[in-house]
Parts: structure tokens; sequence; C-alpha cells
């Protein structure tokens, strides 16, 4: 049975492994202080063409959000996300337990648009409501759709017309910036978020991300931050070598795009069949709109997540390659599928 649950069902791609074990038995310092995590810092400052940036390795995807808002915002503060944003849906509350609420949009593509933050922040008038402080977008979103460098430029200009600081969840960031229709980069990005993250967990990487700060105004004191929020790594240097590897020769990318690449042919092959996806994805997750007695057979074989209902006999479900889907496994899904929907007609 092959799992298209999620992108982190792997461990890490060899690269990865082969660099970690050649520094296993080698000392460092601790905490992000070691040699490999300074190393992956200068690297990354290159990359995103920002020389005075500061980058912080952090265990994971919610702990990097947790860590971004909980800083940044003063008590009363709160923070603007689509309805669909991860910090909304599924975090358990990471956010809201450290007392910021969640201001969220309806969407129906889950991006965040100008009119929704200055809709938002005109409901929010006086001290007897929070005060909209930051804008939470992720790119890739939670429904596999990007930002494009004018839609980003558009969010960025609405933050600085309301005093916003604009934080970037970059979970599946490789996946958006190696999408067939992107056209941001690491720079545009660095240029207009005060905060981002590049992910890693999900694109190939044992664990950890790179936490990102451009804004000066948010830099001091941080590691403060990164350690009472239980998200310092005493073996830090196991990110750091990932990230030195990952933007070594452009690995970062690579592994990004082959996981586009998977989805893409998965999408191929329900569209073939007259199925019908649920939004606009050109990224590693798809949303195949199916009956619902066609999912208990495709369970049989496979694994994937429901979505949420579509109507009385149709479910949105979620199926996600990664960096390691092997081709074998798409053809074979897609011999599977057609004999499958053969079956179906007789």
């Amino acid at each position: 049975m092959y799992s298209f649950a999620n992108d982190y069902s792997e461990g890490a791609c060899l690269q990865i492994m082969e660099e970690l074990i050649k520094v296993n038995f080698q000392q460092s310092a601790g905490y992000g202080l070691d040699e490999y995590c300074l190393k992956a810092e200068e690297m990354i400052r290159e990359e995103i063409g920002q020389p005075q940036a500061d980058v912080h390795f952090i265990t994971g995807g919610t702990p990097c959000n947790v860590l971004a808002i909980s800083a940044i915002l003063k008590p009363y503060e709160a923070v603007i996300s689509a309805d669909t944003g991860h910090i909304n849906t599924h975090e358990t509350g990471a956010v809201e337990a450290t007392g910021h609420k969640i201001l969220t949009a309806p969407n129906d593509d889950g991006k965040l648009r100008p009119e929704d933050i200055r809709r938002i922040c005109d409901a929010h008038t006086d001290e007897h409501m929070v005060k909209p402080a930051m804008v939470f977008v992720s790119d890739s979103t939670e429904i596999g759709t990007i930002y494009t460098k004018a839609e980003l430029k558009a969010i960025r200009e609405i933050c600085d017309e309301y005093g916003l600081m604009l934080y970037l969840d970059g979970a599946r960031l490789g996946c958006a910036l190696t999408a067939n229709n992107n056209d941001l980069t690491l720079k545009d990005i660095a240029e207009m978020a005060d905060m981002f993250y590049i992910g890693g967990t999900k694109n190939g990487a044992l664990l950890g991300e790179a936490m990102v700060i451009v804004n000066d105004s948010l830099k001091e004191n941080f590691r403060f931050y990164i350690k009472q929020r239980c998200s310092m790594l005493a073996k830090g240097r196991i990110v750091g070598v990932s990230f030195c590897t990952f933007f070594n020769n452009g690995l970062y990318y690579k592994l990004a795009k082959h996981a586009n690449r998977m989805a893409n042919a998965l999408a191929y092959v329900f569209r073939k069949h007259g199925i019908k996806l649920y939004g606009n994805s050109t990224t590693n997750q798809i949303f195949p709109i199916l009956e619902n007695s066609l999912i208990e057979e495709l369970r049989k074989d496979y694994v994937f997540l429901d979505w949420g209902a579509y109507d009385d006999n149709h479910t949105i479900v979620r199926f996600v390659t990664s960096w390691n889907t092997p081709v074998k496994e798409i053809i074979g899904f897609y011999d599977y599928f057609n004999k499958l929907m053969e079956n179906r007609t007789k």
C-alpha cells in the first residue's frame, strides 16, 4: 500500500543522509552555533540577497509560526490569515494559546487579498477590539496555490499602509518556487516579507526549517524566544548540515521540482477520466473530487486524506507527492486507476 498522505513520510534525501554520516562522529558546538549552521546561514543570506538577515534553524513549521507571531505581536495584537491558513486550521490553536487572536478572511483559493486585509483592519478601530498587527500568508498555500510577485507586492503595500508586519510560512516554499506558473524568487520574498521561513521538513530534510528575519527591528533577542518556546535543538547541526546540502548545486529546488512533476502526473490521471480537481494547485498537493464509493475502493491500495465533503455523494480528497515519490509509483497508479475505472463502467 503506497501513501500519498503527505510529503514527510520518508526520512531524508540521500544527499543529506550522506553528509550527516560524514560528520556524525565529529564534535561540534550545540544549539545552532556549530560550523555547519554558521555556514548554512551564510549560504542562505547569499541565496536571498540579504547579507544582514538573521537566520535561525527551528525544529518544525508550527514552532516557526508560533515563534514569529508571539515574538512580533504585543499582547493585544492579532494576526490576519486566510480562513484556510495553517495557523487557523491545523495547529491545534497553538498561536491562540499564546494569547493572540487570528482574524480570518474567507477565500476560495487559499490566498489573502489586499481588500481582505483592508476590510479586517477597518473593522478593528479602537481599544475595545484586538489590533491587527501582522499578516500571515503561506506559499504554497494549504490548497497548493501560489502567490504571484504582483500579489505579494500588493499585500506588502497594504501592510505598509496599515503598519502591519508581513510573515510568510514557507513549509512548502520549495514547491511554490519551482511551480510552472511561479514568478517569485527567494530574493523577491526577502525584499517584501519582514520574516519568513524556508521549509526543510517537507522537502527532503530529516527535520527543521530556516527562519529568516529581514526586518532589523525583529532581530533582537530572538534566540531567547526560540529557547523559551522549546524550539532550540541541542544537536542543531542536523539542520545546519541539511541546509548546507540543500543550497549546494540547487538541490533544494531539484527536490521540490520532482514533487511538483509527480503531482502534475497524478492530476493528469484524474483529469483523463473526467474527474474534477478542487482548486488550482500547481504544486505537490492535488485535490480530486471523488465519488464516495470510489474512495472506498481506492483505499484498499492507497493512503490519502479526506479534505472535506463536496456534496452528498462526493468528497474532496488530498493526494500529496514528495521529493522521493518514485516515477514507478505514479505509473503504477496510472495503470491501477485505469483498470479501476474500466471495471466501474462495465
